[in-house]
């Protein structure tokens, strides 16, 4: 069976940065339904439109197909006292979970990493941790 609309796609994968660094492996098979229901990126789902069992494809994408550019206006650094004291970097918090006193232009539509903590201030990061890399699939 050829994968296309409305079939179920099950595929390993490997993720690697456009120097070849692994960034992830697949431990299990993925699988998702096919024919562009937001379960993967249109690029992937392109680059497999057509395929059968057992195929093997190489995809290399730039950011703007993968996870974007990095923007640098959702950096934001908010006071240490707004959070609780466990927190750690590489948590992640809901935009609609930041503390109300936050900063007001935080988008509260995003997922944010906690990139650094220091004594004074929390940076949190609100894009992809992909972003704004070329990746081979």
């Amino acid at each position: 069976m050829k994968s296309g609309k409305d079939t179920v796609v099950t595929l390993k994968y490997k993720v690697s940065d456009a120097q070849g660094k692994l960034l992830e492996a697949a431990a299990e098979p993925m699988a998702y339904l096919h024919g562009g229901y937001e379960n993967t990126l249109p690029k992937i789902e392109e680059a497999l439109q057509g395929h059968t069992v057992g195929a093997k494809v190489d995809l290399h994408l730039e950011p703007e197909d993968a996870f974007g550019d990095f923007d640098e206006n959702l950096l934001f650094l908010e006071p240490r006292a707004l959070f609780p004291k466990d927190i750690q970097e590489g948590l992640t918090i809901e935009g609609t979970a930041l503390p109300s006193a936050g900063h007001p232009d935080a988008p509260r539509n995003v997922l944010y990493t906690i990139t650094e903590i220091y004594p004074e201030h929390v940076v949190l990061d609100g894009n992809h941790p992909l972003s704004g890399i070329a990746l081979r699939l």
